[in-house]
């Protein structure tokens, strides 16, 4: 079994988040905890720590959002299925996410050829599929290597990469997808490239058209993943279980992919 690690690691001073929106992380060191530690025992001093040393922790304030992450319904709209039930029912939140959809086999669909901000289509990912000999099944998890992925953590990485259109994004959930996920940080095209295309049009409907696509049949999304260069287009299983956080949009993964020798799931 090769089990290749999808998930980015959380760091400050990187290009991984829109400005103010990036994680913080505290490092306290084994010296700096000294106290902490003899705090809990009466009478104990820093002498009688092993080398001097208490424990190494840290301090991390951070948005649902940061770091390798699966967004619920409830991110994308207050409402979803409303192709699928009259009305609609309640978003589902990340704490209510069924547990089958984050542990199924993957799919992989390689759009690095397309420029920065190209909006998918069907067609596209119609014509990916067959270039792979894939017919999709419900429930698989389809992950889409974009440029953004090379692009982690430098300047420019919130420009890169395409972005799913809600057209393409309904194809996949109307054959039984329910997991997607990106490298890129947005299921949807950059917002630079997106903004561009607003100021000229003022069509209000491509903004997060790709998150929207929810509000018709409730589906989830990672974002930021990584090493999606490293898979075949078949023949593994995607883990991607979110912290369970209640009442929450997203919750953080350690989301990995899983071959066994043969390179099958």
């Amino acid at each position: 079994m090769t089990i290749i690690d999808l998930s980015v690691a959380l760091e400050t001073g990187i290009a991984s988040d829109p400005p103010g929106m990036e994680p913080q992380i505290h490092y306290m060191s084994h010296r700096e905890t000294q106290a902490q530690m003899t705090g809990f025992f009466p009478g104990m001093t820093a002498d009688d720590l092993p080398d001097g040393d208490g424990w190494a922790v840290e301090s991390v304030q951070l948005s649902t959002h940061n770091g390798t992450h699966l967004d619920a319904p409830y991110h994308h709209h207050s409402t979803m299925d409303r192709a699928l039930v009259p009305g609609g029912r309640p978003a589902i939140t990340i704490d209510e996410v069924p547990l089958e959809w984050c542990f199924q086999p993957g799919v992989k669909l390689d759009f690095r050829h397309f420029p920065d901000g190209y909006v998918v289509t069907p067609g596209d990912v119609e014509a990916e599929l067959s270039r792979i000999g894939h017919t999709l099944s419900p429930l698989e998890i389809v992950v889409v290597n974009t440029s953004a992925g090379a692009a982690y953590g430098q300047p420019d990485y919130l420009l890169k990469g395409c972005g799913m259109g809600k057209a393409a994004t309904l194809y996949l959930l109307e054959r039984g997808v329910r997991v997607t996920g990106t490298d890129a940080w947005s299921w949807d095209a950059p917002f630079f490239h997106t903004a561009q295309k607003y100021a000229r049009s003022h069509d209000a409907s491509i903004i997060w058209e790709g998150h929207r696509a929810s509000m018709e049949i409730g589906y989830c999304h990672m974002e930021k993943l990584a090493n999606l260069d490293l898979l075949p287009p078949t023949g593994f299983r995607v883990a991607c279980f979110p912290f369970k956080i209640k009442r929450a949009s997203a919750g953080y993964v350690r989301a990995v992919a899983i071959l066994d020798e043969g390179g099958a799931a």
